[in-house]
């Protein structure tokens, strides 16, 4: 057998995701992913270690913009091959890429005055990354695959789709590959998700595979079950009334702004908390929400049953969408305590930080964090406890009360990886530990081959491996 394995990003790190497979004289992209690390901020700019026009397909695991926010890139320098994925990942893209395309575009004019004004250059071009046209163009190459379903890539190499119960429309991708009478299969498992958890199924389990690509974002620890989420919102939200403060929540517009609005909607529904206005202020999420109507097979029976009593978290009293500009300044007029959801999840652009320009030097005020947040963002400079942050290029100091809510993460803990690996009849040859900071992914792979004996290896950036 003939196959190399390139870690092109998610290798030390927990943005970037990019894995090319060479093999029967095709190379394949699984993931093609932004990097959102500041340290690694640069590589976004690189080009391709792969020349995007000898490139034959992409296979994108889910929507979220560390695994798809590239493609718009790899489209400009010439690709033109087929972006397979599940239908609701198709769809969810298109509305991550078009924003992440309008951000670049805003924040490429943005800087560059900015600089002009303050006579320097920054570590970047001054253009953007990608535009609108280049995001645009990358829809047409989308084919649409359902959960379980094979479809062939090129000869000799086919890929399967299995849900992952991370995001809506989440997949670990099967890709098996036959050279003669051989056959080699390897499991990307993309984000996996976590067991019992709102709105979705669990993650899809394998009996065997010849190797695995292992997200390990949280392999060091075990998520805490202190309380339940919506004990802890509640706690939140009564204290931020008492304090007559806002509510600002950085959120990812996919999954963690839905999941935000269900327990809310539960709190509410068992008057739990007084009446709150909710105002999510990001076009995308509202977007998203709308795909999140239309995808209702996918979700889990819980869910199911919420809609068919006609009790959509989606739509309940106080709850309000902001579209534009001028209706997300006006919420800074509003006197009482609010819930502000905006984006992004880790304060590296979007709307949030302009609602954490008004409210994080406010005592009164809160920021309430639901999810991870990746060294070298604001969002985790915030929480490790940063007496004052640089927003829009001015100092601020942090004097709201900061909290993060840690049981909403969408990502398998240690024990959940393990769980999601205990369905295997035969040892893999290789698991490949991946998608982690160093420190998480060295106490996984130790972890894993204490309890289970597996060969692991924690491949570094832009190491290629042969699989046979």
């Amino acid at each position: 057998m003939d196959i190399k394995l390139t870690f092109m990003g998610a290798a030390r790190g927990v943005t970037g995701s990019r894995y090319l497979i060479e093999a029967n004289d095709k190379t394949i992209l699984v993931d093609c992913g932004l990097y959102q690390e500041r340290e690694f901020q640069s590589r976004n700019w690189e080009a391709f270690r792969c020349a995007p026009d000898k490139l034959h397909a992409v296979l994108i695991t889910h929507a979220h913009l560390d695994h798809c926010g590239l493609l718009p890139k790899l489209v400009n320098e010439g690709f033109k091959g087929r972006v397979y994925c599940t239908p609701a990942t198709a769809d969810i893209t298109k509305i991550i890429l078009l924003d992440s395309a309008h951000i670049q575009e805003e924040d490429a004019a943005y800087k560059k005055k900015r600089h002009i004004r303050e006579g320097r250059k920054g570590p970047f071009p001054e253009i953007p990354l990608y535009t609108t046209a280049d995001a645009e163009a990358t829809f047409p190459l989308f084919t649409r695959i359902e959960y379980n379903n094979t479809v062939e890539i090129a000869p000799g190499i086919e890929a399967t789709f299995f849900d992952a119960g991370h995001v809506l429309g989440s997949s670990m991708i099967k890709v098996r590959i036959t050279q003669g009478e051989e056959k080699r299969s390897i499991v990307f498992s993309g984000d996996l998700g976590r067991w019992d958890r709102p709105m979705l199924n669990d993650p899809r389990m394998f009996r065997y595979t010849d190797y695995i690509v292992m997200e390990s974002t949280y392999g060091d620890r075990q998520h805490p079950d202190k309380k339940e989420i919506d004990d802890e919102l509640e706690e939140i939200i009564k204290a931020a009334f008492a304090a007559g403060g806002n509510i600002i929540v950085p959120s990812f517009a996919l999954q963690r702004a839905q999941e935000i609005l269900y327990y809310l909607n539960i709190l509410l529904m068992e008057k739990r908390i007084q009446a709150l206005d909710v105002y999510v202020d990001s076009p995308m999420a509202i977007r998203i929400t709308e795909v999140f109507k239309r995808y209702s097979n996918l979700f889990d029976q819980d869910m199911k049953r919420l809609l068919k009593e006609q009790r959509s978290p989606f739509d309940f009293p106080g709850l309000k969408m902001v579209q534009t500009v001028d209706e997300s300044k006006a919420l800074n007029k509003i006197m009482g305590t609010i819930m502000i959801i905006a984006g992004s999840g880790m304060c590296t652009g979007g709307r949030v930080k302009h609602h954490l320009v008004n409210n994080i030097s406010r005592p009164e005020c809160t920021v309430m964090f639901v999810g991870y947040q990746a060294i070298g963002t604001l969002g985790r400079l915030i929480v490790d406890g940063a007496k004052t942050v640089r927003i829009h290029g001015k100092r601020y100091p942090v004097r709201a009360k900061i909290t993060q809510v840690q049981g909403f993460s969408a990502h398998a803990d240690r024990d959940d990886l393990l769980k999601w690996l205990s369905k295997l009849e035969v040892h893999p040859k290789r698991i490949f530990i991946t998608h982690g900071e160093t420190k998480s992914a060295e106490e996984f792979a130790k972890f894993l081959k204490e309890s289970t004996g597996y060969d692991t290896l924690i491949p570094d950036y832009a190491t290629t491996v042969n699989l046979e």
